[in-house]
């Protein structure tokens, strides 16, 4: 799919480098593609190549003639999508366990980007096909996805800002004496390469979590993220001494607490994915700018494990 965008510099943006006033002229596009146009000399003045630090004068004609990327490596497929909302701009999904976002080593096939590529072959063209931000394999919950560039520019751009809310909910071992903030920093495992975990040399992350429900050993919690670090709420909540039931990456031992029943037991040895939903998510429609919010329930394997957690406290009050 080929770009192609003129415009002439006004007034008011005279004497300002190439690359600030395309990015005011095609806001559509993010600085940094507009900045590689210009190194490969698909954005032109008056015909010539220019130097992103070149300035322009009022009247100077730009024109952009590119190619817009397409994902070629990755298959289209059709797997099921459970859509919640869907208009010209955005999408927003609600994703079940056990479903890869982006294809990786060992995951090159069926993940939700394979199945966003059948369902609208449109997105090829637009960054991580749409993908704004990723759950966890294993994590359930909602999603949303870009269906335009302009779209994906704003929405990459509210989770920068942090104005982007997205809650979740967890089952955490341990009794929560109340809520709180976790403000530590996440990277990568100076051992265990496929984990992450709290380090001085880490990005920012910051998790907010309050409690829905104790139980005798255990609490529901819900939780709000400000940054979104890989694997963060995992991390942060193992952080604490409060891992997620059923984490098999943070999870440690499975904890039982004293004179369980055999029922509860089982329900908690059969829980073979981190406790971890994404409930709620708000932002504002990148065409419309009108504050929305869309929530999706829990799945029934946390519900179940709810309800035996309510019944395991049941038994010994």
């Amino acid at each position: 799919m080929t770009e192609l965008l003129t415009a002439c510099v006004p007034d008011a943006l005279a004497g300002n480098r190439v690359d600030q006033i395309a990015a005011s002229l095609f806001p559509k596009y993010s600085r940094a593609r507009l900045q590689l146009w210009i190194k490969e000399g698909k954005l032109v003045v008056n015909g010539k190549a220019l130097r992103a630090k070149d300035r322009l004068q009022a009247g100077d004609s730009i024109v952009v003639s590119a190619d817009l990327p397409k994902v070629q490596e990755h298959q289209a497929e059709q797997i099921p999508l459970n859509i919640v909302y869907e208009d010209e701009s955005l999408l927003i999904l609600n994703k079940e366990a056990g479903r890869v976002v982006h294809p990786a080593v060992g995951n090159r096939n069926g993940t939700l980007l394979n199945g966003l590529l059948h369902d609208f072959p449109e997105l090829e063209v637009i960054p991580r096909v749409g993908i704004v931000h990723r759950l966890d394999k294993d994590t359930t919950g909602i999603m949303v996805v870009a269906k335009t560039i302009e779209s994906h520019k704003s929405l990459v751009g509210q989770l920068q800002r942090r104005s982007m809310k997205r809650e979740y909910e967890a089952v955490v071992t341990g009794v929560l004496t109340g809520g709180g903030i976790v403000n530590a920093a996440i990277g990568r495992h100076p051992v265990h390469r496929k984990k992450q975990a709290v380090v001085e040399t880490g990005k920012e992350a910051i998790t907010h979590y309050r409690v829905i429900k104790r139980f005798r050993a255990h609490s529901h919690v819900q939780l709000n993220l400000e940054t979104g670090r890989t694997h963060q709420i995992r991390v942060h909540m193992s952080h604490i001494n409060h891992r997620l039931v059923g984490d098999p990456l943070y999870g440690g031992r499975l904890q039982l607490p004293a004179a369980s029943s055999p029922d509860f037991i089982d329900t908690l040895q059969a829980f073979k994915r981190q406790a971890l939903h994404g409930k709620r998510l708000s932002l504002l429609h990148p065409v419309s700018g009108k504050q929305m919010e869309w929530e999706v329930e829990i799945p029934q394997d946390m519900l179940n494990l709810l309800d035996a957690l309510k019944r395991d406290a049941s038994l010994v009050e």
